[in-house]
């Protein structure tokens, strides 16, 4: 069945960094888009950057632009989000999506 399993989440102080990774499996990861969103308690999921099959075109949210870098290695069916100058505001659950199926999220806290 089609997996998607975070990694990488936890408490880091602001202007710090966090790499997270996702590992899929159940499905031919090369073919899908894969994106990460993130949500806040009572907020709606917000979309934070999205690349594409091979990696050659990606887009992100205006509040993490020049900040967050997102790539894939379809040899590992991993995709990455490396978060670079964090702040107090990217508090939030960091999700997975790709294929229409989402991870179970990971927890990233930033906080002095």
């Amino acid at each position: 069945q089609v997996q998607l399993v975070e990694s990488g989440g936890g408490l880091v102080q602001p202007g710090g960094s966090l790499r997270l990774s996702c590992a899929a499996s159940g499905f031919t990861f090369s073919w899908y888009a894969m994106s990460w969103y993130r949500q806040a308690p009572g907020k709606e999921r917000e979309l934070v950057a999205v690349i594409s099959t091979a990696g050659g075109s990606t887009n992100y949210a205006d509040s993490v632009k020049g900040r967050f870098t997102i790539s894939r290695d379809n040899a590992k069916n991993t995709v990455y989000l490396q978060m670079n100058s964090l702040k107090f505001e990217d508090t939030d659950v960091y999700f997975c999506y790709g294929n229409n199926y989402w991870g179970q999220g990971t927890q990233v806290t930033v906080s002095s």
